[in-house]
């Protein structure tokens, strides 16, 4: 059950808030500006490129590699295919896992390592087997860890991953906002040096605004009626998650919110891209988890009872391709099966502003979804 009340406490969200999942959200853009920094130290923009490498390999555990490598996939389109390098092992733990090197990877190959933990001793015998391949080798990490010497043995670029002191108290939640932003915003800078996206020093400030104005409208002092991303929590507290999404940048957007109400909030959720996802969820819609399904829902008792789960569509749209959009009828399909909708849509800019804006406010919703039910 989710704490409605808990919305508007701050004292109260401050106190629930163990493992400073909030904190993490309203220093998104400050995350962005240390990590810009440190790739700038770290000499990204003094690189002189050959040429674009024919693919780009990222490696690490967990859901910051996979929303990485979601992300810089989707900003780099088809110039260099971006190729997550799935682990394998029997518990998701450092020295558990392993990572190997596709047999075709070389010379003309790029491997990005981005992890927030750095002592995963795969991730080393990775890096060096890397460099025997001949393949050019950038790590963002922690400093000072076993990865970052591997990374300076393989001749390769390390960055340290941009910290703060109270990630050192609670385990690192692989979803939470600073890490996405702490690892993502150097490997931005890379990819930018080497021609595979846009992302100049200048739009990743721009990307800090866009986050730091996230922050203030979806802060914890921030009342519920006036805040897009507390409402939006409230809306889901007892609601399967169908999320649709419509725009090139709003797919990876939606993966992400699905991955973090999973992992923060422990909701399941749905997820898939417009106009497909019409198709796809229509018979959900029309079945038992309808809002009209089980119409003796409205006379269950309150307190006795817990509430029946229902569908709600959350539709994050960016900019349509073309002009064409398949909001309408994705609307009218929710309409007729009383199936209640959210809508979140950026304000306009750069791709990876608005990106970035749909991304903070939702994870400020997976993390107060997280909090108001005790997750």
């Amino acid at each position: 059950m989710l704490d409605e009340t808990l919305l508007d406490s701050p004292e109260g969200l401050a106190d629930a808030d163990r493992r400073g999942l909030l904190r993490g959200a309203a220093e998104a853009g400050a995350r962005v500006r240390t990590a810009a920094r440190h790739a700038f130290e770290a000499g990204i923009a003094d690189l002189k490129p050959d040429g674009r490498p024919r693919s780009v390999l990222i490696a690490g555990p967990g859901a910051s590699a996979t929303h990485a490598s979601d992300l810089l996939g989707t900003l780099a389109g088809a110039g260099s295919p971006v190729t997550r390098l799935a682990p394998i092992g029997v518990a998701p733990a450092a020295g558990a896992l392993r990572w190997e090197l596709p047999g075709w990877a070389g010379s003309v190959d790029l491997l990005l390592i981005a992890t927030p933990d750095g002592t995963e001793p795969s991730l080393s015998l990775l890096a060096e087997q890397a460099y025997r391949r001949g393949c050019t080798v950038a790590a963002v990490a922690p400093a000072r860890t076993p990865l970052a010497e591997a990374v300076a043995g393989a001749h390769g670029l390390f960055v340290p991953m941009a910290t703060a002191p109270y990630d050192h108290d609670e385990p690192l939640a692989a979803s939470s906002p600073g890490v996405l932003w702490a690892l993502l915003t150097p490997l931005l800078a890379l990819l930018d040096r080497i021609g595979l996206l846009t992302a100049p020093p200048d739009a990743l400030e721009k990307v800090a605004d866009r986050l730091d104005q996230v922050a203030e409208r979806c802060g914890p002092a921030i009342v519920t009626y006036s805040n897009p991303a507390k409402t939006l929590a409230a809306e889901l507290a007892d609601a399967l998650p169908v999320i649709w999404t419509e725009g090139i940048s709003a797919g990876p957007a939606g993966r992400r919110f699905a991955a973090a109400l999973a992992e923060l909030a422990g909701r399941p959720a749905l997820v898939a891209e417009l106009p497909e996802a019409l198709a796809a969820h229509s018979a959900l819609l029309a079945g038992p988890l309808a809002a009209s399904a089980d119409p003796k829902d409205f006379f269950r008792d309150r307190v006795e009872e817990p509430p029946a789960l229902h569908a709600r569509v959350v539709l994050l749209r960016d900019r349509p391709i073309g002009g064409l959009t398949a909001a309408p009828a994705a609307r009218d399909l929710a309409l007729s099966h009383d199936t209640p909708m959210s809508e979140l849509e950026p304000e306009e800019g750069a791709e990876l502003e608005t990106l970035a804006e749909l991304i903070a406010v939702t994870d400020f919703a997976a993390v107060y979804l997280a909090l108001a039910s005790g997750a």
